[in-house]
Formats: structure tokens, sequence, C-alpha cells
């Protein structure tokens, strides 16, 4: 028997329906192409080897490539800035860093606003900072580093990543808390720093605490102190700033992930929960703990919190010490 007209109505409207529904079920399973990861570092830098190494187990939870471009220059800021001005669908994603923080603390104009023009999408690790001495310095401990800038103020020389970067404003903190006078000298990377710090041409900055190992194991450099609350498994015998009567000075880098503003919030929960997978597996624990990192598992807000508190202490800090930056 031939179908009635109202069958075949029927029939064409849900025929209607179902290719209507189509793209909204492909727009729904995200991601459908592949993530583009902008790193504005350096191809080889510390916090561009822990991107790649979290966007690779990234991509085979997603199903989906991770692509990792680097858009180095202004201490982060041009990376950051293309980020903020990018399609906010969860396809283009910033992996930031401590300088995310302090070069937008320091710049009159960074080009991007790291509360307002991000929304943040997934922690990922914290961890400090080494304070290292050429190994011909009279000074053992940090106690002994301060008396002898005290002593003679304006004749140690301080070496930085650049001006606005975690360790130029690690030397801004400690000169504030330790009523010292040592001159800081800015690079364009901290690799070039590190060189003239074993050359002796620097006595002291602060590093890394990977690119410190293995300098401190061939004794080219002494480590007085790592810059966070605590001591850490790496350097078990270094004691904190803290620990050496520098009051109120912490400095901690961070790693994350965080997406332009407006970015739907489909991706985001969508990535935050399988950057917690990833670092629920041994082999990414063990590798960010090499880098002296502690793992900061948990939601988008956790991060969040970090990146406005951040930024609030070092706003803080160059008000109070009325520094100005060119």
């Amino acid at each position: 028997m031939p179908p009635t007209f109202m069958t075949l109505l029927r029939r064409c409207a849900a025929a209607i329906l179902a290719a209507v529904a189509l793209p909204a079920l492909a727009a729904g399973a995200y991601p459908t192409k592949p993530i583009r990861l902008v790193v504005p570092f350096t191809p080889g830098a510390g916090t561009d080897t822990v991107a790649r190494f979290v966007a690779q187990r990234l991509s085979d939870r997603l199903g989906q490539q991770v692509v990792v471009d680097n858009r180095t220059g202004a201490g982060g800021a041009i990376g950051a800035a293309e980020v903020a001005k990018a399609e906010p669908d969860g396809y283009t994603l910033l992996f930031v860093a401590s300088p995310f923080t302090t070069v937008a603390a320091s710049a009159k104009n960074p080009g991007y606003d790291p509360i307002g023009q991000f929304v943040p999408v997934a922690p990922i690790a914290s961890g400090p900072l080494a304070f290292v001495v050429h190994p011909s310095l009279p000074a053992a401990t940090m106690r002994e580093f301060v008396e002898l800038a005290r002593r003679e103020p304006g004749r140690l020389n301080y070496g930085s990543a650049g001006t606005g970067s975690v360790n130029h404003l690690a030397l801004e903190l400690l000169m504030a808390r330790s009523g010292t006078h040592i001159v800081h000298v800015p690079y364009r990377g901290i690799a070039d720093a590190t060189k003239d710090l074993i050359a002796g041409t620097l006595q002291a900055m602060t590093a890394s605490i990977p690119a410190t190992l293995p300098l401190a194991a061939d004794r080219r450099v002494r480590v007085l102190a790592v810059t966070g609350p605590k001591r850490i498994p790496q350097l078990p015998d270094v004691p904190s700033w803290q620990e050496q009567g520098i009051a109120d000075a912490e400095v901690m880098n961070y790693w994350g992930i965080v997406a332009p503003a407006g970015t739907p919030r489909e991706p985001i929960v969508r990535l935050a929960a399988e950057v917690r997978r990833v670092l629920a597996l041994p082999e990414v624990r063990e590798r960010l703990e090499r880098e002296g990192a502690e793992l900061i598992p948990g939601e988008p807000e956790r991060l969040g919190a970090l990146i406005a508190g951040d930024l609030a202490n070092w706003r803080r800090l160059i008000t109070e010490a009325r520094l100005t930056f060119e």
C-alpha cells in the first residue's frame, strides 16, 4: 500500500531534523580539528620542552593533534598578544608561565591583559627558581651574600632574561626585602646571562631548577637558595630565602593553559578534564618533578586565582619599590 500524504510529510520532517542535527552533533564533539598551542618562548627552552611534553599526551587524550607554535619575543608578550586576538573557539590556546604576569605587571603597554582578555583553562605545575652565584664569590650562604651586598652596594652584578622578566623582578624583590643595591644586567635571554655567570662576568642570577642542577654538579655555579617557601627534593641541602632571613620573599614559576576570552564553556571543560588526566600519568609526574615543580591539577578557577594573585603581588612590589621600566 503506497504511503499517505501525512506519512510522506512526517518522513520529510524527520529527514530535515536529522540533517539539521548532524552539524550540531559534530559541533558539539570538541575537538573536531587540530588545536594550536602557542608557546611564547624559544624552542628548546624550559617552558617549551614542558609544553611539548604535555601537548603530546594531550593529543593522545583528545584524538586530535595539539600543535605547538612558538611565537617568541618581548618576554612572551608577542605570543600572548596574538592569542588574545584569536578566534575564541577553543582551537587557539596559550601556554603560560610566570612572564605572563611579570611582563603584564611591569610593561607600560604589554599588548595584552592577562585577566580581561583570557580565560583560564587548566593549571599544570609550579616551582621555585634557584639563586646561584659564581663559585669565586666569597659567599657560601644567602646571608653572606646579603652581607656582602650591603658592605659594597652597587659592586655585585646580577643577570636576567630581560627587563620585566621573572628573574629581574626576583632581584627587585630581593633588594626590597634585604635593603641591598645590586646592579641589574638585562639580557635577551637567560642562556646568555648563564654564559656570563659561568665566565665570571656576572656574580649572581636566578635560574630554573633543571638548568641549575648540571651546573651545580660540575661546580660551575654555587646554589645559595631556592626562591620558594620550602626546600625541594632536587636540592635538599639548599635552604629557601625565608629560611635565611629574607622574609616575605617568594618567587614561584608556574605553568598553565589559557584561552582567549569568550571561549565557550564546552572546550574549556573538556580540556581541563583531559589535562587533569594527563597530570595523573606517572611519566608526566616524574618529568615535571625533574623540573623542580609540584603538580597543581585542578579546575580552571585554580589557575585563574594563581594568575590574579601573582599579578597583584608583582604590581604591589613595583608600586612599593617605586620601580620604573623603560
